[in-house]
Formats: structure tokens, C-alpha cells, sequence
């Protein structure tokens, strides 16, 4: 049977570290409600920065290998990675995963990627099984409440979507949101697997990579009362198996629920987890907790608005 990865990895002052990679942008074309994102270079020099940043989860894949590394296949099955994404990530950049070595038996240790500038792209824990606090579940408990919402003023804690259809076969095209398929992925993946492509693995089944679990759960629409036309991007994300992995072709039901609300100068975030299940069960396969941020100077009437909610609260 085939080895998951051949990732040379080293441990150098009390770290693994993986290889230099230069990530590749594959989003260039994404489109959602009948525009651009700020992966498309004149958008994202609308919003300040050099050109179109690549997608945050595409940086998991270096990650996973170290995640194998410390807790073997099980990583594979019950792993999680929490992020907090700090700086992009663009086109031509080199960057490298490191973890904290953790004690003997541990199951969760730091996790940070940083370009070869120094600049850090992700900060966050990597780790396996449930019975740790994850960097985004701390940092998710101790948000302040946000002063006051325009782009997501309709928004509430709690909300709910019902339960959609997903899958992802090998050569499907994933849709406007991610104009390509998992075969053309793993063409440029940073670290691929024979286990993304052949059932000749523990699992007896193609398995999805982690960073693809967040294009499988995320390129079917949402129903939530977000305003817009507007911009956004990922501040902050993690995906967990809890009986994984998820596989290439299989079909599955997930539910999202808006789990927290946060502003900060330049955006409005929208935390929601998504839970994923075999199709009519309720054993949880998975979830990715995802914080959405809206860049506020991205949707065109929000100075507007903004005057008019405050007139409004001090009527």
C-alpha cells in the first residue's frame, strides 16, 4: 500500500517544518452574486492589495502532512486544522507550514505558515479528536459584540439553513464559485497524495483533500440576508473530521448555522459552521467553522446606510 505522503518534513528548534512552496491561484474567475472576488487582480487593487490573493484553505495542504506526521492515519479520520488567516498569500510567493512539536500523547499543538518575507499568513492549532479548544473556538468565544451592522444588519445568531445536496466527483466542475475540478486541483496542489486519486489506501476510497473540503462545502449557495453587491474574503477557518474522511464521488447532506457576529474597522464577519452528514443520517462526518468578512468599502451604499441606522438609533 501506497505511503499518504512523500513530504520531506524537519524538526528544527522544537518544530516540524515542511518544504518552501509557491501556492497556486486558481480562483482568478470565481464569480458570486454577478461579480468578482478579490481573487481577481483588478478587484483586489480596488481593495488595497497588489493583486488577486490565493484562497486561504489552499494553504491546508501543506499542513496535513504534518498533522500525518504526529498522529499517523488518524489524522486522515478524526484531524482538525483552526486558522486565523493574518496576511495573503499571492501568486509567485513562497511559503512553509511549521507545528509546534507537542509532549508525548498530546493531541493538539501551534500552528503558523509564514512567508519567506517572515510576514505570517495563518496562525492557529492542528490537532485530532474533540477534547481540545481550538484556536478559532477561543477566539470565536471571545469576540465583542459588533457596534453596529449594515451589510449583515439582517443577519441574527441562530439562523439556519435546511439541509442541501453536495458532492464532488473527480472531474466535476465545482461551479462559478470554483471554476475547476478536483482532478485539475490536485494537478497543482502543493502536496499531493495517491490517496486523493485511488481507493489503494486504509480507507478503501478516494479521500478529499482537506483544503477541498472547504470547496465541497462551500460552492453550493447559502440562504442568508446578506446585503450586497459586495466583496469578501476569509478571515478565519477550520475544518474538522469527526468520522472522516470524506470521500471523492460520495454524496452528503450539510446544515449551516450563523454561529457568531464580529465588525471590525475595515469589515463585518459572519461566523457559520457547517455540519455535514451522510444523506438522511445524523451522525456528524464533519464541520467547518468559516468566518465570511465583508470589506465595508465594497458595497457601494454602506456610508449611506450607515448614516441613516444611525439617525435611526438616536431617534
Amino acid at each position: 500500500m501506497t505511503q499518504p505522503f512523500e513530504t520531506d518534513i524537519a524538526e528544527e528548534n522544537g518544530a516540524l517544518t515542511g518544504p518552501w512552496r509557491g501556492p497556486r491561484q486558481m480562483l482568478a474567475a470565481q464569480e458570486y452574486g454577478g461579480h468578482a472576488s478579490i481573487h481577481d487582480d483588478a478587484t483586489a487593487q480596488k481593495l488595497g492589495f497588489k493583486g488577486g490573493t490565493i484562497e486561504g484553505p489552499t494553504h491546508f495542504s501543506q499542513v496535513v502532512p504534518l498533522g500525518v506526521k504526529l498522529w499517523g492515519e488518524r489524522f486522515l479520520s478524526e484531524g482538525n486544522i483552526s486558522a486565523h488567516y493574518r496576511n495573503a498569500c499571492f501568486e509567485g510567493d513562497k511559503v512553509r507550514a511549521l507545528v509546534t512539536v507537542p509532549e508525548v500523547g498530546a493531541t493538539q499543538a501551534e500552528l503558523r505558515l509564514e512567508r519567506e518575507d517572515g510576514v505570517e499568513v495563518l496562525k492557529g492549532t492542528i490537532g485530532v479528536g474533540g477534547g481540545d479548544t481550538s484556536a478559532l473556538t477561543t477566539r470565536l468565544s471571545g469576540l465583542p459584540a459588533p457596534h453596529m451592522l449594515v451589510v449583515l444588519r439582517d443577519v441574527r445568531v441562530g439562523m439556519k439553513t435546511p439541509r442541501q445536496s453536495v458532492t464532488m466527483g473527480a472531474d466535476q466542475n465545482m461551479g462559478a464559485l470554483y471554476p475547476f475540478s478536483l482532478s485539475q486541483k490536485l494537478e497543482r496542489i502543493t502536496e499531493n497524495s495517491p490517496w486523493y486519486a485511488s481507493g489503494e489506501n486504509p480507507f478503501g476510497r478516494a479521500i478529499v483533500p482537506f483544503e477541498m473540503v472547504s470547496v465541497l462545502l462551500n460552492h453550493v449557495g447559502s440562504s442568508f440576508p446578506v446585503k450586497g453587491p459586495a466583496v469578501g474574503l476569509f478571515a478565519d477557518q477550520e475544518i474538522r473530521m469527526v468520522k472522516g474522511p470524506l470521500f471523492v464521488g460520495a454524496p452528503y447532506e450539510i446544515e449551516r448555522e450563523v454561529v457568531g457576529l464580529s465588525e471590525s474597522k475595515r469589515t463585518e464577519s459572519m461566523w457559520v459552521l457547517t455540519k455535514v452528514f451522510a444523506p438522511g443520517g445524523s451522525d456528524m462526518l464533519a464541520t467547518m467553522l468559516l468566518n465570511s468578512a465583508t470589506m465595508k468599502e465594497s458595497y457601494a451604499p454602506y456610508a449611506d446606510e450607515a448614516a441613516e441606522l444611525k439617525r435611526m438609533h438616536t431617534l
